[in-house]
């Protein structure tokens, strides 16, 4: 994967891809690979309805979890 996408489904898919087949160790190693700050990528997936779960690495619906 060369970039990673906008559309906030199609990121939360491909962020859980890339943690979920160990290419990446953690959520920070992949947002320096990516160039992207770990941060603001949480606060958009937020806005959009997704938390990240450190426990599972990986993102989730809000309230998936309750």
């Amino acid at each position: 994967m060369d970039y990673l996408p906008n559309d906030p489904a199609m990121l939360v898919s491909s962020l859980n891809m890339l943690l979920r087949d160990e290419e990446f160790d953690n959520l920070l190693s992949l947002c320096c690979y990516y160039d992207r700050n770990v941060d603001e990528l949480k606060a958009y997936l937020l806005q959009n309805g997704y938390e990240y779960s450190e426990e599972q690495k990986q993102f989730r619906p809000v309230g998936f979890d309750k």
